[in-house]
């Protein structure tokens, strides 16, 4: 008697970096909320206090990152996504 053929433990590589595509896509608000956020956190009087010129460019540098970021994940989630919601015949009816 031979054993049954297990199935694989692991998903399919190219089905495993969509699921983390994905992810990384939730999480860019996030992480860019938080950056916005940070700084709140920088001192605001003293010796040590931040100009506002300085949190200025650091707002806008971090809201060009993000759209870089969110513009190479867009890519990389475009065409597996809209491939897999058109369908396979388009003159079947459901």
């Amino acid at each position: 008697m031979t054993p049954k053929p297990q199935p694989p433990v692991f998903v399919p590589r190219a089905s495993y970096r969509q699921r983390r595509v994905r992810d990384l896509a939730r999480l860019l608000p996030i992480v860019g909320a938080v950056l916005f956020l940070l700084p709140l956190l920088w001192p605001q009087a003293g010796a040590d206090a931040q100009m506002t010129s300085g949190a200025i460019v650091y707002l806008f540098a971090v809201w060009a990152i993000l759209i870089v970021f969110s513009a190479l994940i867009s890519r990389l989630l475009g065409p597996d996504d809209a491939a897999a919601e058109a369908p396979a015949d388009p003159t079947a009816r459901s």
